[in-house]
């Protein structure tokens, strides 16, 4: 709402407006106006006829949502699961997270504390369901603890808006003079069924009290599922550098990893800033590891990037990609051979130079040997079609084939000799032919297939030649020869 920097008076009525289909309505409004009668979705031109002090500022509903996503991560701090709710509130899951904060009241004064250091009024709420905790918190104290026992008797007074009906069903219920959400819990359900049999959710008042009173599920989906497995560090007073937390926290993780005999691929961490603002760092290892050390060498070089602002009191290092990771001995002594010199070594590279300056080669299922293998990305996971291919191979495959000029070829067989990269080459020993024949399924029509044959020179040049088509075989010419690889 503030444009200048300067809080207006709390004494002004304030609001802000949105464009409507007969004119600007108001759009959201500060307590003065609402005290003096002025609510959300009514005409601006009749609240001013209300009152003619009234301040209007137009809404900024795309900053409204983008700034409300931030705080949706911020307020994580908390509990993992957190998600949106509408465009002015947020559901926070706190199942097994409030006796970490000391109980269910002192985590709300924790979260109002919070927020108004944020320059943020709240209404808090914590109650067994999502409904009910969205009732109590728009329409009931501005602090309100509800037990699993004590939905039906807090409900009861509140006004029926607090059921997130539209505003026809709203309309009609207190014309039907059910103006309490207790009210409408004392009319016989079947009377109701009758009337909102084929209504939709935000139109039922009977499948609105349901899900507030626990009787139908509303899990909370929240919009990004965070590993389970995790670490966190509260700090005393806002700090502008992570660094010397990082091996502690690092450890920590890695002892629950060893716990549950796992290990990760990606560690998340973040910084929530006292500003509001969340800020975080992905890494990631080329095959799963619970190594401490190596994981804390992995932010060397990227702490520095974060932009603290004004600080940053909460810090939480989190595992993602999460693989079981059993313990092995495979020595006398105990413990496992390290053989993991070359994943390290992949995981420092992509951290210091990026996730594509490293690429490995990995196998796919294709018998066509320019399309049995492909570049990845060094942390990339192997495609689950990638096969082992049994035969042997050249240590080194051409790009592009290279055409050579036959001088004379054995029948059945390779040439007896051939002319490449301006050298002529006699046979000396040989193997093969492995015929590989098109794929139709990807090649064009006349695509003709090829004879693999390993041929060695008078100079001990082991080469991988292959025939492409046959004589006569109606799909063009003479076949041609091509070097395609070199053996070791």
């Amino acid at each position: 709402m503030e444009r200048q920097g300067n809080a207006p008076p709390d004494d002004l009525p304030v609001v802000l407006a949105r464009e409507g289909q007969h004119g600007p309505v108001i759009h959201a409004a500060n307590r003065t106006a609402r005290m003096a009668g002025i609510h959300p979705g009514s005409r601006v031109v009749d609240m001013r006829a209300i009152c003619p002090e009234l301040q209007v500022h137009y809404a900024d509903e795309a900053g409204d949502r983008a700034a409300l996503d931030r705080l949706v991560l911020w307020a994580r701090r908390w509990c993992p699961w957190t998600v949106r709710d509408g465009a002015d509130g947020v559901i926070l899951d706190t199942t097994g997270a409030d006796h970490l904060m000391g109980g269910e009241a002192a985590m709300l004064v924790a979260m109002e504390t919070q927020l108004s250091l944020l320059g943020l009024t709240s209404r808090l709420a914590v109650a067994p369901t999502w409904g009910a905790a969205w009732a109590l918190a728009r329409y009931g104290p501005v602090r309100s603890i509800c037990g699993p026992e004590e939905a039906y008797f807090k409900l009861g007074p509140l006004p029926v808006t607090g059921l997130r009906l539209d505003a026809e069903t709203v309309l009609l219920l207190r014309r039907l003079g059910l103006k309490t959400i207790g009210a409408v819990m004392d009319v016989p359900r079947l009377s109701l069924t009758r009337r909102f049999v084929k209504a939709g959710l935000s139109a039922n008042p009977l499948l609105r009290l349901d899900q507030a009173l626990g009787k139908l599920a509303e899990p909370v989906s929240s919009v990004e599922a965070k590993p389970q497995i995790r670490v966190q560090a509260r700090l005393a007073e806002p700090i502008f550098d992570p660094t010397p937390h990082l091996p502690e926290l690092c450890a920590e993780l890695c002892d629950q990893l060893k716990q549950a005999g796992q290990g990760c691929r990606r560690l998340h961490l973040i910084v929530y800033k006292t500003d509001g603002d969340v800020s975080h760092i992905d890494v990631a290892t080329s095959a799963p590891t619970r190594d401490p050390v190596h994981l804390h060498s992995l932010f060397r070089d990227k702490v520095e990037k974060i932009n603290p602002g004004f600080g940053f009191d909460l810090i939480t290092l989190a595992a993602g990609a999460v693989e079981d990771m059993p313990d092995q001995q495979n020595r006398l002594e105990g413990g496992a051979e390290d053989d993991l010199h070359l994943n390290l070594l992949i995981d420092r590279l992509t951290a210091k130079f990026g996730p594509r300056a490293v690429a490995r080669p990995v196998l796919l299922q294709s018998h066509v040997p320019e399309r049995a293998e492909a570049q990845v990305a060094a942390l990339a996971e192997v495609p689950e079609t990638a096969v082992l291919l049994t035969k042997e191979r050249p240590l080194r495959l051409l790009d592009h084939p290279e055409e050579v000029r036959v001088l004379y070829a054995v029948p059945e067989g390779p040439p007896a000799q051939f002319v490449w990269r301006r050298q002529t080459h006699r046979v000396a020993r040989y193997a093969g032919p492995e015929r590989i024949a098109p794929e139709w399924w990807k090649d064009r029509p006349g695509t003709r297939l090829r004879d693999y044959f390993k041929v060695e020179d008078q100079a001990g040049l082991r080469l991988w030649l292959y025939r492409e088509g046959l004589h006569e075989d109606g799909r063009g010419g003479d076949p041609r020869w091509f070097v395609h690889g070199m053996f070791a």
